[in-house]
């Protein structure tokens, strides 16, 4: 005859069980703070109880049924703690008595066949696979758990908001604040081929506008280039299709922050544009 599992091992279970279910559903663990789980979870100790006070009573009835041999087997092994006997039996090897009663009558080249059980553990997390499959496709199905485009709008618009509040809570850098930095580089990229490339061509090789990539500049207000750069495209250059984009309002002074980055880049950090526009204007020694 079995052994009752311990009421507190099935209390664990039931535990974890609602735990990781809820988990699914809820997709944080705010849940915690819910009266609803933890009824949840008083309900489920308290049904653990009776199974275990039922289990008690139907282990003494088939007790009463038992023989004197099996009773004393039955005793000694209830002596042996829950755990080593769920080891013992996960791992327990047939006596060769037993291994006789499993042997299958083939076998080849003197290799004989036992109809073995598979072991516990595995049947085990066998179960456990199939059980969790069914779940996760239920929850799949009919909620937003696992579905990938759902979990990433989330996620934007979780971005976005804290950008939003970031820009609103952060002042846009000034001239006199602004600095260069490499990480700005591939924004500023991005926003010089969405305004600045159709005069200034890609790579700021030059073509209506100067070559941005040489050390020869018709404007230059400021004494570094980063500087320079940030002021020509927040004021301008009247007279010019080089509009004011900042006090236009077209960029922002984080938008001309990046594009400086990147046209910095592109003159001190690379090598001048191949084919690039003759040049214009002096040529200036931009200070460190």
């Amino acid at each position: 005859m079995k052994h009752r599992t311990p009421v507190f091992v099935n209390i664990i279970l039931i535990t974890f069980i609602l735990v990781f279910l809820f988990y699914m559903f809820v997709q944080n663990t705010s849940f915690l703070s819910s009266p609803y789980f933890w009824a949840t979870v008083v309900i489920g100790v308290i049904l653990a109880f009776i199974g275990n006070a039922i289990s008690g009573l139907a282990e003494n009835e088939r007790f009463k049924l038992m023989t004197a041999e099996e009773k004393a087997v039955f005793l000694k092994e209830k002596e042996i703690p829950y755990f080593k006997r769920i080891y013992d039996s996960a791992f327990k090897k047939q006596s060769d008595v037993e291994e006789k009663d499993i042997l299958i009558d083939h076998g080849f080249d003197g290799i004989m066949e036992l109809d073995n059980q598979l072991p516990k553990w595995w049947k085990g997390l066998f179960y456990f696979g199939v059980a969790y499959a069914v779940v996760y496709l239920f929850a799949y199905g009919l909620t937003d758990f696992a579905h990938p485009d759902k979990e990433y709008e989330a996620e934007h618009k979780q971005e976005i908001a804290s950008v939003a509040e970031w820009m609103k809570n952060t002042p846009p850098p000034t001239i006199d604040n602004a600095k260069y930095s490499a990480d700005n580089i591939a924004e500023g990229e991005q926003i010089f081929k969405t305004n600045c490339v159709s005069c200034h061509m890609e790579g700021g090789k030059g073509g209506i506008g100067p070559n941005l990539t040489d050390d020869y500049w018709k404007n230059h207000p400021e004494k570094t280039l980063f500087k320079n750069v940030f002021h020509i495209v927040e004021n301008g250059v009247p007279g010019t299709q080089m509009q004011a984009w900042g006090k236009n309002g077209v960029l922002t002074g984080f938008d001309i922050e990046k594009v400086a980055a990147y046209v910095y880049h592109i003159n001190q950090e690379q090598a001048d544009a191949v084919g690039g526009a003759a040049p214009q204007g002096d040529k200036v020694t931009w200070e460190k």
